[in-house]
């Protein structure tokens, strides 16, 4: 007798460990529910400190968090508007990081 083994039970074994793997995989980039939590509140916290701010335009500033790290998307007539919610989004707590996309108007 062999000890090899057939071909399908190999395979078989191979699908096994994948498919164990794969819903792991499917996870990667989400976060549990309190960091989801934490993300939300975080985000909600700027956007309000944003549209009190008396030099930010109302909705021009997008802002979204993810793990912790906020970015900031837009198009503003000054650099005031995105130095603003640079420092409005650095000194809100739980921020690990913050990503400035904010783009200046050439005001053509």
């Amino acid at each position: 007798m062999s000890n090899v083994k057939p071909l399908h039970a190999r395979t078989f074994g191979l699908a096994l460990i994948l498919a164990g793997a794969l819903p792991g995989c499917a996870t990667v980039g989400k976060c549990d529910s309190d960091s989801c939590r934490d993300d939300t509140s975080i985000t909600h916290s700027i956007q309000s400190e944003l549209a009190q701010h008396p030099s930010v335009e109302p909705n021009a500033i997008s802002v979204q968090t993810r793990n912790h790290v906020v970015y900031l998307n837009g198009l503003v007539v000054s650099g005031l508007e995105s130095d603003v919610a640079a420092a409005i989004a650095h000194d809100e707590p739980g921020v690990s990081r913050v990503v400035n996309s904010i783009v200046e108007s050439n005001g053509a």
